[in-house]
């Protein structure tokens, strides 16, 4: 088993953290800038930062908030949401990102992804992959696209293998039906794509345990446990989460 991160991760709209369930029904989860620096604080290894709407909204990711969060922290932080161009990723990086997440724009375009491992290294380029339930796919779980919006027809761990192909060197899986449930992660398809791809895999999508986190490291084999409404709604910190799996016998950094 790797040593495990855990990634705090700030859903943002309208310059607010917020948070849903099954990417629907957001409510509002207080300042990205102190939220950041509280989650930094707390001992998050990393920070996500994903912009949920930038891409049904045709833009690009807020850089002037993600400038001023990237200010308050001193761990990595991916930035999501609109990332459609060689030009938006060296936008992220000048504002502090330390890499990004593709998401719509690596589904419709896979030479993009390609172009940007070459241009800024695989390691700064992570593929959001939003799931759902399908059972005609062979994982039995399908790629949607337009923040979780789209079905594709794309099986998840198929395309997948298909973005180690590109270069790109994460993955993102995020269940529709587990996100912001609290009823835990979709371990089946975590662990279908560690396994087929060999990449480093973050859990995303129904954290609500301590016992959650501890399933998504070891019988998901992720190496970076994300999540959100936990953390934001005061269920458990960051340290809270970190002393639980040190009982359990899993590494994790700090």
């Amino acid at each position: 088993m790797t040593c495990v991160s855990i990634i705090p991760c700030l859903d943002m709209k309208d310059g607010r953290v917020v948070k849903g369930v099954h990417f629907v029904e957001l409510k509002d989860a207080g300042d990205p800038v102190e939220a950041a620096a509280a989650y930094c604080a707390d001992g998050a290894d990393e920070l996500a930062f994903l912009d949920i709407t930038a891409t049904i909204e045709r833009r690009r990711a807020m850089f002037d908030v993600l400038s001023r969060v990237s200010k308050a922290v001193t761990v990595p932080l991916t930035v999501g949401g609109g990332i459609r161009t060689l030009q938006d990723i060296e936008d992220a990086l000048a504002a502090g990102a330390s890499a990004v997440s593709i998401s719509s724009a690596a589904f419709r375009n896979p030479q993009f992804v390609r172009d940007a491992a070459k241009a800024f290294g695989g390691e700064r380029i992570c593929i959001a992959i939003d799931v759902d339930r399908n059972d005609a796919m062979p994982s039995k779980r399908e790629v949607y696209i337009d923040g979780g919006r789209t079905p594709t027809g794309k099986d998840a761990v198929e395309f997948a293998l298909a973005m180690k192909d590109t270069g790109a060197g994460r993955i993102l899986p995020t269940s529709k039906a587990c996100d912001g449930s609290c009823g835990g992660y979709d371990l089946d398809v975590t662990r279908a794509i560690v396994e087929q791809t060999g990449l480093p895999v973050i859990a995303s999508g129904g954290a609500g345990t301590l016992e959650h986190f501890y399933e998504a490291a070891t019988i998901g084999k992720a190496s970076a446990l994300l999540a959100a409404s936990v953390f934001h709604f005061g269920t458990f910190t960051v340290a809270q989460v970190k002393d639980y799996l040190r009982t359990k016998g899993v590494q994790v950094k700090g």
